[in-house]
């Protein structure tokens, strides 16, 4: 069997410690491991090999989380220059296989608590799934909730896919018996999703084959921006699920959470006497029944309860319980003015390996840079700022025109507006070091590569 870990999403319902550039299935909240980690290690056991699906700018941030696991696992990547929904992701994730062979699709941001439970939904899964049928996993709902689709069955058949329902139409659901909480798991053949893909929605089947036989191929799988941009975005419900006759369902109760909002990863996180989440770094008087996430400063609360506070190096928000699923109209808000704050942290995740703001005001900014061993930056040059680089530890190999050099600990270099420059690290610790940049402007966007080892522009 091989899973395929669909790392699509953006998590935005998680704003602010979800970002475009680091969503939510890789921030690290259970125990110092991400939601991607742990779909990762839950499956280890029972794959044969993993296929993970992402966009090429979280190449290196899921490849790191791996290695961080130090499990021995068959692994290949399918890099995504744009996503375009599940459908086409599937689709080409099957093209890669052999026809015969079981495929799991699984989600990387969801969260699942008994894992008995889960081994025996899929045993169940796949032998359905070895005589022919597409198999979706449905989750027994005990609350009549707003936020999922749901499936209709009657025994393993599915009668229908629902939408995300009303309060009344989901009490009514509940109270029903035969509905089930849509997971956005499945289990099938290879070649018999893509027979089904080919009859329901041929355009996808065409241009998703067209974009898989023109991808650059490595180890991994690199897909080409023009070929994924012609594919239509639809979702695997949508394009097969919804209109297949070989569908089953596989009826599980397995601990499962997609975690889509903060009332939903209140409800799993550990809580003290009194219903609030535990942290080192928090501290309550009178309170009761509140979410805090906060990873730095100490917050504090007192004779407050039913709040939501979720506290970043950049970012505040304060909701009540329940209201959470208005996050979303937040990050909309926060976009029209503030685009950079909805994108990345104010520590931003690299190829090389990352950097912290550490301060920006009007005409300069101050940055941590930290260059892993080994890896290096781009050759490049900027047009509106120059740059102090002052090294705190490591190793520092330089490039500035026509000449290279070395500095070392407590040492600087100055890089001029319009200089050529690379920074390596040729050491076998990381190199750490401070950047102040000046300038006018001092966006990201003010970078033109010349030359990169991770084929970015």
């Amino acid at each position: 069997m091989k899973v395929v870990i669909l790392c699509g999403g953006s998590g935005t319902r998680l704003w602010p410690i979800s970002r475009t550039l680091y969503p939510k299935q890789f921030v690290k909240i259970f125990d110092n491991n991400s939601l991607f980690q742990k779909t990762v290690s839950r499956n280890s056991k029972l794959a044969d090999s993993f296929l993970i699906v992402l966009n090429q700018e979280q190449y290196f941030m899921g490849l790191d989380q791996i290695e961080e696991l130090n499990l021995p696992i068959n692994k290949k990547f399918i890099l995504e220059p744009v996503g375009r929904n599940t459908a086409p992701a599937i689709a080409i994730a099957a093209f890669s296989a052999d026809p015969h062979e079981l495929l799991l699709v699984v989600p990387s941001d969801h969260l699942i608590n008994k894992q008995s439970e889960y081994e025996s939904s899929l045993t169940t899964g796949l032998e359905l799934a070895r005589k022919g049928s597409l198999v979706t996993f449905g989750i027994k709902p005990d609350y009549a909730e707003t936020g999922y689709g749901y499936i209709e069955a009657v025994g393993i058949e599915v009668k229908s896919f629902k939408e995300k329902p009303n309060k009344e139409t989901a009490q009514m659901y509940l109270e029903a018996g035969n509905y089930f909480w849509n997971s956005g798991m499945f289990c099938f053949k290879a070649q018999v999703f893509l027979d089904e893909l080919k009859i329901h929605a041929p355009d996808i089947y065409e241009k998703s084959h067209k974009a898989y036989l023109k991808a650059k191929t490595d180890h991994n799988i690199r897909l080409q921006l023009d070929d994924m941009n012609n594919i239509r975005p639809e979702s695997i419900d949508y394009a097969v699920m919804e209109k297949s006759k070989k569908v089953n369902v596989v009826p599980s109760d397995i601990g499962w959470s997609d975690l889509g909002s903060f009332d939903s990863l209140y409800d799993v996180l550990p809580k003290d006497e009194m219903g609030n989440t535990q942290s080192l770094n928090t501290i309550h008087i009178g309170s009761k029944n509140n979410l805090v996430i906060s990873h730095e400063r100490m917050i504090s609360t007192i004779d407050v309860e039913d709040l939501m506070i979720i506290d970043t190096q950049d970012a505040m928000v304060i909701a009540k319980k329940g209201s959470t699923q208005k996050i979303k109209d937040l990050v909309a808000m926060v976009k029209k003015n503030h685009e950079e704050m909805t994108n990345v942290h104010t520590t931003a995740y690299r190829p090389w390996g990352t950097y912290t703001i550490l301060e920006e005001k009007k005409g300069y900014k101050v940055k941590k840079i930290t260059v892993r061993p080994g890896a290096k930056l781009s050759l490049q040059y900027h047009q509106f700022r120059s740059e102090h680089w002052i090294v705190v530890s490591g190793i520092a190999s330089v490039t500035v025109d026509d000449k290279s050099f070395e500095i070392k600990e407590n040492e600087s270099t100055f890089i001029p507006k319009g200089s050529k420059h690379r920074l390596e690290n040729h050491q076998k610790m990381d190199l750490i070091l401070i950047e102040a940049q000046v300038g006018h402007y001092l966006g990201e966007d003010d970078i033109t590569r010349l030359q990169d080892d991770y084929e970015r522009k």
